[in-house]
C-alpha cells in the first residue's frame, strides 16, 4: 500500500538506488559518487549499482572507493546494447526487490535504458510506491550513431520517458530545450534543470610539474584539453586547429597538452606526425591528478561534437582558466554573458566559442586568447567567481535531495 505522510516525515530512511553503466574516467563518475556520498545520511540511504569499465577507457572506481562508496557491480552491464541486457535487467530487478527503494535514479543512456526497464517491472510487481528519475549527462541523439540507429534511440527514449520515468533531469537549460523540445523526449512538467556541481573542498595536488616532466621551458605556453580519446570528443579537430595556429603564430610556439587516454590514441599520435606538429603535442595519458593540472595550463580547450555540460570546462573555470570551446550542449550556459561576435568567434564573459567541426575557427579562437593574456586572466577570474558562486557540489546535493523529498511527499500529501 502507499506510504503515508507520517511515514515520510518520520526518521525512516528514504532509500535511493542509483544506477550508472560504468565508472569510467569522466564527469558522470564523479557526479554519482558525490551524490551517493553526499546525501544526508540521517534521511537517505543510497545504493550505487554499476557495470564494468572496458579496457582502454580508464577505470575511475577508485574515486568512489576513496569516498567510501562500494557499488554493486553487474559484470554483464556494458555500454553497447546486446542480448546480455536481459540478464542486466533481471539482476537489477533482483536488487530492487531486495532493497525496496523509494527512488530509482538512473544516469546516462545505457543505464537509463536497462535501469528504467527494470524499474518499470519493479513498480508493476511491487505494491509500494516508487519514483523513477533519470539524468541526461549528455545524449546520443546526434554525433554518435547512424541516422537510422539514432531515430530508434530517440523513439526508445520517448517511450521510456512516457511509461517509466517520473522526472527527467537535464544539466543545463540548453540541454533541456534540445532534449525536451527539439527531440520531444518527456513532457514539460517532467523536466527539471539541475546543473552540475564540483567539490571545492578538494585540494588537488599534481604528481609533478608538467613543464619539468616533459622538459619544457618554465614560461612555455600550454593549451590543454582534458577527456577520453573517443570520437565524440573530436580531438582530431584540436590537432587540426593546433596545426593551423602554429603556422600563423609569430611569437614563441605553444604546446598542446592532451590529458586523457582512449582507443583513439594511436591514431591521434599518428595524426600529429602527419600534420608535422608532433614536437608541440604532449599526450599525458590518464592522470589521477588531472584536476590539479589545470593550474599549469594557460588555456582550456573543448572540441566535442556533443555534450551535456562538460565537467572539464567547469573544472578549468574553477581554477581560473579561460576557455575556447565548440558551441555544443550546455557550454553556453556556463560562459556568462555574450559580449560580442567577431567573425566565427563568439566572445563570452568566461571564454570563446566557435561552431562545431570548424578547425579554422577553433584556431582563430586559440589565437584570439593566446595573444590577449590580460583578457585570458580577466575571463578566468570571472569564470572562477561564477563557478564558485553557482556550481558547488553542496548546491547540487541540496537540489537533488529537494527533488527526492518532493517526490516521496507528493504521494503522501
Amino acid at each position: 500500500m502507499c506510504c503515508s505522510s507520517l511515514f515520510f516525515k518520520s526518521t525512516t530512511m528514504i532509500r535511493v538506488v542509483r544506477i550508472i553503466d560504468r565508472l569510467n574516467i569522466g564527469g558522470p563518475a564523479k557526479h554519482v559518487t558525490w551524490l551517493s556520498a553526499g546525501l544526508d545520511p540521517a534521511r537517505f540511504e543510497t545504493t550505487l549499482i554499476t557495470g564494468t569499465v572496458p579496457e582502454g577507457e580508464g577505470d575511475m572506481s577508485y574515486f568512489a572507493h576513496e569516498a567510501g562508496i562500494h557499488p554493486i557491480v553487474i559484470n554483464e552491464m556494458s555500454r553497447e546494447i546486446g542480448p546480455r541486457d536481459l540478464i542486466v535487467v533481471a539482476r537489477i530487478l533482483r536488487e530492487l526487490w531486495r532493497i525496496k527503494p523509494h527512488i530509482i535514479h538512473t544516469h546516462k543512456a545505457k543505464a537509463g535504458a536497462v535501469g528504467r526497464v527494470a524499474a518499470f517491472f519493479y513498480k508493476w510487481l511491487h505494491p509500494g510506491r516508487c519514483y523513477v528519475v533519470h539524468t541526461y549527462h549528455g545524449h546520443i541523439f546526434h554525433s554518435y550513431y547512424s541516422a537510422a540507429k539514432t531515430r530508434l534511440f530517440v523513439l526508445i527514449e520517448r517511450m521510456l520517458a512516457r511509461f517509466a520515468t517520473d522526472r527527467i533531469i537535464t544539466i543545463s537549460e540548453q540541454q533541456r530545450r534540445e532534449i525536451g523540445e527539439e527531440f520531444g523526449v518527456g513532457s514539460a512538467d517532467q523536466h527539471r534543470v539541475i546543473p552540475l556541481g564540483i567539490d571545492f573542498a578538494e585540494s588537488p595536488r599534481a604528481d609533478g610539474n608538467l613543464r619539468r616532466e616533459f622538459g619544457l621551458a618554465e614560461d612555455a605556453v600550454l593549451i590543454g584539453i582534458v577527456g577520453r580519446l573517443c570520437e565524440v570528443k573530436n580531438h582530431e579537430l584540436f590537432l587540426e586547429a593546433a596545426a593551423l595556429f602554429l603556422k600563423d603564430i609569430s611569437t614563441s610556439r605553444p604546446y598542446f597538452v592532451i590529458i586523457g587516454d582512449g582507443h583513439l590514441r594511436d591514431g591521434l599520435e599518428q595524426r600529429t606526425r602527419e600534420l608535422g606538429i608532433s614536437e608541440q603535442v604532449i599526450f599525458t595519458g590518464f592522470r589521477r591528478d588531472a584536476n590539479a593540472l589545470y593550474d599549469e595550463l594557460d588555456l582550456v580547450a573543448l572540441t566535442s561534437l556533443n555534450e551535456g555540460t562538460p565537467l572539464t570546462v567547469i573544472e578549468g573555470m574553477s581554477r581560473g582558466r579561460s576557455v575556447v570551446a565548440t558551441e555544443v550542449g550546455g557550454v553556453v550556459d556556463i560562459l556568462g554573458g555574450r559580449e560580442k561576435q567577431e567573425g566565427a568567434l563568439t566572445i563570452w564573459e568566461h571564454g570563446v566559442t566557435v561552431p562545431s567541426r570548424d578547425a579554422i575557427a577553433f584556431a582563430q579562437g586559440l589565437k584570439y586568447l593566446i595573444e590577449r593574456p590580460e583578457l585570458r586572466r580577466e575571463m578566468g577570474a570571472r569564470g572562477q567567481a561564477f563557478v564558485h558562486g553557482r556550481l558547488s557540489k553542496e548546491r547540487l546535493v541540496r537540489e537533488i535531495e529537494g527533488l527526492y523529498v518532493e517526490l516521496v511527499e507528493e504521494d503522501s500529501a
